[in-house]
């Protein structure tokens, strides 16, 4: 009450800051109130208007501002911000003469035929797209009436499309009634569908929009895709057909956001004034959203400036037209490819199942298809290295300078020694064997010989990710003696169905820190990869303790796959662990013998050292 109060007397103290002669009825503003009171779509916004109304005939000052525009903008202002409706809109028009709606003229067939030929562009585009662009949403009244001519001449030539791309861009009008015969098209026969609820201020009354189960012509197949092109000018009906067809998930909007306008909007005029209101007299609510697009406007699936929307369209489609191809190539690469055979063909099975079921349907983007395909991977075979990738080709190698060597390992190693002679190494990556074979020499002196002659050694792998495992086998064997061959992991390839043996090797360059000297690795929830496999055979042979928290569950370093002859590439682990020597990390991780948080594991382990070496003593 105490907003639309202010309103009133707000308008009435602006009328007397003018002095000149002009004089407007008192009764204006009241009967503008009373006019938005009996009309205005959403009467709980106007809790006191009546009180106001009352205050304002008691009032006997005299609209004096000198100009009818102005005072209209004046009383545009006030009302629309104290209702907070932009669409209320009050005009000064002495010769305004109501507009009569369009009567559909008697006119022999072929003038007929000329008429809808000029209103409605049709075409067919490249890939056997259709585009339907109408800038008035005709009732069903009218559409019955010119049925006939409108499947020769539109609907019978859409129909064998294989996409539909509906340019909404420029409609700016159209028949309530057009809403239900528009959407009955795009979706099923039966069941019938609440479309929407349109309530009507003036009568009191809701009407509730349905499907049609009946239609002339034959209806557009529910799975082919549907597109919207929207604008900012975008307005009224067919805002409701876009977003009544939005959220039944039957069509894709592709453009810029609408105007927010009104199912209907009368223009009323003031008492026996020259001035006009234009009021939003219905309001359209969702029954899918319990809301409703007026006001707000539509908000496109893909936002792009209106000029942009048709090519942006033509993409999408040409998209989705590959995906049935993706998802069958993606799976049976992971049913051929997958390291672990079973949940390969699981997951197969399973995205097959997906795509027939519509679950790529909606897909808008290539980076929105990726990410779906990564997402679904996860959650069918819970690898979290079974992705979408780049096919990014490798760099070349660097020409680096043996200084340049030298300050490079520098910043990629960490040593230490701490008390009572205990070793620190942290490395963050594994390097492939042949890239540290050719620099072997080099990080012996600059990094392991800082370490080799400590009592017991801590190995720092908390913020390691992974790399090649080719190095795996050589590292480890620093840890073992040479008089003993050990058989440190069997792996299985998948495509190739072979097992590799994984044995220490006989010759190393630099000494080995050897078998009897303690050992800890230090793990977190980064630990991953070629880290983790360390890691396992560390555990699996007993050769080191380990200390932190369990290790990330990644994989072997996965191959790259391309999907066909599309750009989408899948990144897929294709080796594991042998099961047969104890479970494997894959997807699984490491448990640490003993658990800690990552911040704290080389505390515990210097404890754990400190302790032993002050019992031997």
């Amino acid at each position: 009450m105490a907003k639309v109060f202010i309103l009133v007397a707000s308008l009435l103290f602006l009328s007397n800051i003018f002095i000149v002669r002009a004089e407007f009825s008192p009764s204006l503003i009241v009967d503008m109130a009373r006019t938005l009171m009996d009309n205005y779509c959403s009467p709980e916004r106007l809790v006191g208007m009546q009180e106001a109304i009352d205050t304002a005939s008691s009032n006997t000052e005299i609209l004096s501002i000198p100009d009818p525009n102005t005072l209209a903008s004046v009383l545009t202002s006030g009302v629309q911000s104290t209702i907070n409706d932009p669409r209320l809109k009050v005009t000064h028009e002495p010769d305004y003469i109501p507009a009569v709606a369009p009567q559909l003229p008697s006119l022999p067939p072929e003038q007929l035929i000329a008429v809808l030929q000029s209103s409605i562009k049709l075409d067919i585009l490249d890939g056997n797209i259709g585009y339907l662009r109408i800038d008035h949403i005709l009732g069903e009244e009218v559409a019955d009436k010119i049925g006939n001519l409108l499947l020769d001449l539109v609907w019978n030539k859409i129909l064998p499309t294989s996409a539909l791309i509906f340019d909404m861009r420029h409609t700016i009008s159209g028949d309530m009634s057009g809403i239900p015969y528009i959407v009955s098209y795009f979706i099923e026969a039966e069941p019938l569908i609440h479309i929407d609820s349109v309530y009507d201020r003036p009568s009191d009354t809701t009407t509730e929009l349905w499907s049609m189960s009946t239609l002339l012509g034959e209806r557009y197949s529910t799975t082919k895709p549907l597109i919207i092109l929207t604008s900012k000018n975008t307005k009224g009906i067919a805002e409701d057909v876009a977003y009544s067809l939005k959220n039944l998930k039957r069509a894709t909007i592709v453009g810029e956001k609408t105007s927010g306008g009104s199912v209907k909007i009368d223009k009323i005029k003031v008492g026996e004034t020259d001035f006009y209101i234009s009021v939003p007299t219905a309001k359209s609510i969702n029954p899918i959203t319990g809301s409703t697009w007026e006001v707000v406007g539509v908000t496109p699936d893909v936002e792009v400036n209106a000029e942009d929307a048709l090519a942006t369209a033509i993409k999408i489609i040409n998209l989705r037209a590959q995906i049935p191809a993706i998802i069958e190539g993606s799976a049976t690469l992971i049913a051929e490819k997958y390291t672990f055979e079973s949940i390969g063909e699981h997951v197969a099975t399973k995205l097959n199942g997906l795509l027939a079921s519509g679950e790529y349907s909606k897909i808008n983007s290539k980076a929105d298809l990726e990410t779906k395909l990564t997402a679904d991977f996860r959650t069918l075979s819970g690898d979290k290295s079974l992705k979408t990738t780049n096919n990014t080709p490798a760099l070349p190698p660097l020409n680096y300078s043996p200084e340049m060597f030298i300050e490079q390992i520098k910043v990629s190693f960490h040593t230490d020694v701490f008390e009572n002679n205990i070793g620190y190494l942290r490395f963050d990556m594994f390097g492939d064997f042949e890239e540290v074979k050719a620099i072997a020499q080099i990080i012996v002196e600059h990094v392991w010989n800082k370490v080799v002659n400590t009592d017991a050694m801590v190995v720092d792998l908390r913020n390691n990710i992974g790399g090649p495992t080719t190095a795996i086998a050589g590292f480890c064997s620093y840890f073992f003696d040479a008089d003993r061959k050990i058989l440190l992991d069997k792996l299985y390839d998948r495509p190739s169905g072979t097992i590799k043996e994984l044995w220490t090797l006989p010759e190393l360059t630099g000494t080995r820190y050897g078998s009897r000297k303690s050992l800890i690795v230090l793990t977190s929830r980064t630990t991953a990869g070629a880290a983790e496999e360390f890691v396992h055979i560390m555990r699996r042979t007993g050769r080191a303790m380990i200390v932190g928290e369990t290790t990330a569950g990644a994989s072997h370093p996965p191959e790259t796959f391309r999907v066909g002859e599309t750009d989408i590439y899948l990144s897929i682990p294709t080796v594991h662990s042998d099961p047969a020597a104890g479970p494997t990390w894959e997807g699984a991780g490491i448990v640490p013998h003993f658990p800690v948080p990552a911040d704290e594991a080389i505390d515990t382990a210097k404890r754990i050292f400190n302790k032993h070496i002050t019992g031997q003593k």
